[in-house]
């Protein structure tokens, strides 16, 4: 096995220029989203909607039984011993291996190991060793691995075939994240070298493929354990070593977050487009509704003054002679004027029968009724300023004219660098 060949940023340099397309689409999928000025979240806020930025890089969180080899995994993926391995538990902490300058932290019940950049990989979680029995631990290791497993992208379940594999407390955990998370979980048979022949392999699997299958939600058709172990050149190689695969399963888990990615962007988009398009619809509908009630409540509220001002008239126009009436205003006003009190005198005759007290008690119930009628109509809402009507028109333009294409190019990279990759195997 020692000419195996890691598909790692380390390995060559079309791995390399792969890696680097993925990243870049994922860290300028999640610029479009973070910008201080015109980022997707910050408009979606305004819109009054909640969108969450995609990550730059994926998280790979490793989990098993103590001595399972997760943290020899890690040594060998990275290619540098940061993590003691031996059959005693040695990690009863949390570990996160991240890309950035080479130091080293220590956070409490937490070990972060910052290592020289490795693409695509945000970090990688080593896990406690999870035993039976009496063993404690300083905080709920159940619900942190719980916790770290819905936030991780992808979960390596590592069985060891020494006797521990079959750790009620490793089941458990595999089952609750099962329920909700159960597409993130990949399950291998770690130390596949040290299980002795063929058939004792084979006898562990079954073991533990029968024990996951007692677990509700684990039992599902196409159930797949690859068996690892870490190459070593001096040594000949007992079985076949599909330790590959894990490293296959890391790119092809990154190669599904840029994809799910440039969906969620496009979707996002199209969420925000339509929620613009939406507001500015209602708000010019509502600007039409408060026009013509603005034009009720003007026309009620001039009836309230129209029975008053009419007698008003009237009683003017009674109490003054046709000629100074005339000289007055012209003789054509003046004719019309004299027809109007005629009009009102006979309505005010026919509704009253000349009783001065039924009149005034019908004016006043008419400027009432006039008085609600124009409150009732007097119902305008609220709508976006000229100002805001601007601004939310460029926002909308600038997420399908900017962003959308943006979206496509980067989509473009992405069908390029598949296509190279296709054309290089």
């Amino acid at each position: 096995m020692s000419g195996l060949l890691k598909h790692r940023p380390s390995s060559n340099s079309s791995e390399n220029l792969r890696l680097s397309v993925n990243e870049n689409i994922l860290r300028e999928c999640h610029l479009l989203y973070t910008d201080s000025s015109q980022g997707l979240v910050g408009i979606a806020k305004q819109l009054g909607l909640r969108l969450l930025a995609p990550r730059k890089k994926i998280t790979v969180m490793l989990m098993g039984n103590h001595s399972a080899g997760k943290s020899s995994f890690i040594n060998w993926y990275i290619e540098e011993h940061i993590q003691k391995t031996g059959v005693a538990t040695e990690t009863q902490g949390f570990t996160f291996v991240t890309s950035g300058k080479k130091r080293e932290s220590l956070l409490g019940n937490a070990t972060l190991h910052v290592y020289p950049q490795f693409q695509g990989l945000e970090k990688i979680e080593d896990t406690p060793g999870l035993v039976d029995g009496d063993m404690s631990y300083e905080f709920d290791v159940d619900k942190a691995l719980i916790w770290l497993g819905e936030q991780a992208d992808l979960i390596l379940v590592f069985f060891d075939p020494m006797g521990q594999a079959l750790c009620k407390r490793t089941l458990d955990v595999v089952e609750k994240i099962n329920e909700t998370h159960g597409e993130k979980l990949r399950f291998y048979l770690s130390k596949a070298d040290e299980a002795g022949h063929e058939s004792d392999r084979q006898r562990v699997m079954m073991q533990i493929v029968q024990e996951l299958c007692k677990r509700p939600g684990l039992n599902k058709c196409g159930f797949d354990m690859p068996t690892i172990y870490i190459p070593d050149p001096n040594k000949p190689a007992p079985c076949m070593n599909r330790i590959q695969e894990v490293c296959t399963t890391i790119e092809k888990t990154i190669n599904k977050t840029v994809q799910n990615t440039l969906n969620q962007l496009g979707k996002d988009c199209e969420l925000i487009i339509n929620t613009a398009e939406c507001k500015l619809r209602e708000s010019s509908e509502q600007a039409s509704r408060n026009r013509r009630a603005w034009i009720k409540y003007m026309f009620f509220s001039a009836l309230v003054y129209l029975a008053p001002l009419s007698l008003l008239t009237y009683f003017i126009i009674s109490e003054t002679s046709r000629e100074n009436l005339a000289d007055i205003i012209g003789d054509d006003a003046a004719k019309i004027l004299l027809i109007w009190a005629w009009c009102v005198s006979t309505i005010w005759n026919w509704l009253t029968g000349g009783s001065y007290l039924l009149a005034t008690i019908m004016m006043i119930g008419f400027m009432f009724v006039s008085m609600l009628l124009a409150k009732c109509c007097n119902c305008t809402k609220l709508t976006l300023s000229r100002k805001e009507r601007k601004q939310l028109r460029a926002k909308c333009n600038y997420v399908q004219h900017v962003v959308v294409e943006r979206k496509e190019r980067l989509y473009e990279m992405y069908l390029q660098q598949c296509i190279s990759e296709q054309e290089i195997c």
